[in-house]
């Protein structure tokens, strides 16, 4: 049996401070360009020549404002503030590569399906069929008072509506123009025919829709569907919906429980287990040998920022740390913030400062740090060990982050066979499935695909 071969996405945020907070003081690191054009076009052709499957960009709408009851430190750490739209850079970067994917994040609650449905057919064309959709509902409440909302709608409220959403976009995607619907004839004077661009007519609790979708089906028609959620509710969303699936894990043996429970809401949904990639989160410090790793760790440590890291984590909780001593317990409150990170608290035995030391390198990602054999040691028993297909890379500092790991990872992983040696053809479906670039028949947009006019 051939082993699995590790897939790879770029970790990464338009704005300075994404994941590991506090770099951004560091001399070399670059991400307060992240407003210029060169820093996104240039990072992607360095990922392309690395064989990254993907640029994952992530996003948030709403502020950090839950530790100390304001924004004073994501101002001051830059942490996710500013931040600029994601999916206005892929155009640029489309243009200077032809291979890398681009995983987008986009939160549904606040943006009209059928003008998003555009959107990202628009840049699956451009792309050429590289583009995915990370499908998120937001959790901040800064978010809904901005929006216009009292607070934050109830959690799994939000994954019923999400579920619409994605009702409606199929019928846009999958169902509206058939694919013979373009015949770009000018004998005939016919670009379309009319009679195979159907209207959409949806009636439902959340969306009403009627209108035919404004872009001929592009490569994929449904961009590659990634989500994270590892509630009960955020699972059966998955199951039914996502290809990828991003979790976060903290150790071999619970990551293992996550991917276990991916794989089965998908067949629960009348899929196949290997219908989904699950990617993990981590961060990577590599050196040619042990001793020049280290000494980075704990040269990039000196310019991290725990409390930054600390900040970002209670809005993600809905807890303000700010409150609590430094060895005084947390206490565990349910809320409507993230599921997965408030469940890491329920035992209330976390103190700000355990919260601190997890917090080292300003993110409380799993670190692998060594030379390029120990780090292809470690990624290759983390996938084999756990089901994992593959790591969403966060960045350190940038772009010598992604730089080092091309240049030192990447060749041992290919000596060792568990890392492509070049780009598979077709759109990024193909390249991840080797199944076609369209969602397979199993998947639940298929009922969506044979409306009548």
């Amino acid at each position: 049996m051939t082993a699995k071969k590790i897939l790879l996405n770029a970790f990464n945020m338009n704005c300075i401070g994404h994941i590991n907070h506090g770099l951004w003081t560091h001399p070399r690191d670059t991400s307060t360009q992240y407003k210029t054009l060169e820093y996104w076009t240039e990072l992607a052709q360095t990922l392309e020549r690395g064989l990254f499957d993907g640029l994952f960009i992530a996003d948030i709408v709403g502020v950090y404002d839950v530790y100390q009851n304001s924004i004073d430190v994501p101002l001051r750490e830059s942490i996710q503030l500013p931040v600029n739209d994601p999916l206005l850079l892929v155009s640029a970067m489309a243009a200077v590569t032809r291979q890398l994917g681009f995983g987008l994040t986009a939160n549904l609650t606040y943006e009209p399906p059928y003008l998003f449905a555009r959107r990202m057919s628009t840049l699956d064309h451009l792309s050429r069929g590289r583009v995915g959709w990370n499908i998120v509902t937001g959790y901040l409440d800064s978010a809904a008072k901005a929006m216009g909302l009292d607070e934050q709608v109830e959690h799994d409220r939000r994954y019923d509506q999400a579920d619409e959403y994605l009702q409606v976009l199929y019928k846009l995607w999958e169902g509206s123009w058939t694919d013979d619907a373009v015949a770009n004839d000018p004998a005939r004077r016919v670009y379309a025919e009319p009679g195979k661009v159907r209207k959409v007519r949806h009636q439902g609790e959340f969306y009403q829709v009627e209108g035919y979708h404004l872009c001929e089906p592009s490569p994929q028609r449904t961009p590659v569907l990634f989500q994270a959620g590892a509630s009960d509710r955020g699972l059966l969303f998955a199951g039914r919906h996502a290809e990828c699936v991003f979790i976060s894990g903290q150790n071999k043996a619970s990551t293992r429980a996550q991917v276990d429970k991916v794989r089965a809401s998908a067949v629960a949904a009348g899929r196949q287990a290997e219908d989904v990639k699950v990617f993990m989160g981590l961060t990577v410090i590599v050196a040619a040998t042990e001793e020049a790793a280290r000494a980075k760790h704990a040269e990039y440590l000196a310019y991290a920022s725990a409390e930054a890291g600390v900040a970002h984590f209670a809005s993600s909780t809905a807890i303000d740390f700010a409150q609590y001593e430094l060895d005084e317990p947390i206490q565990y409150v349910k809320s409507n913030a993230i599921q997965s990170a408030t469940k890491h608290l329920q035992n209330n035995d976390w103190t700000r400062r355990k919260l601190l030391d997890q917090h080292a390198l300003g993110g409380r990602y799993i670190t692998l740090v060594g030379s390029p054999q120990q780090v292809a040691d470690e990624l290759i028993a983390w996938l084999d060990e756990t089901g994992l297909d593959g790591f969403n890379l966060a960045r350190t500092v940038t772009p010598e982050s992604y730089v080092d790991f091309i240049d030192l990872v990447v060749p041992e992983l290919q000596r060792r066979g568990r890392y492509k040696t070049e780009y598979a053809d077709g759109p990024l479906r193909q390249k991840l499935f080797e199944q076609g670039a369209r969602l397979p028949q199993r998947h639940i947009a298929n009922e969506f695909r044979h409306l009548t006019a």
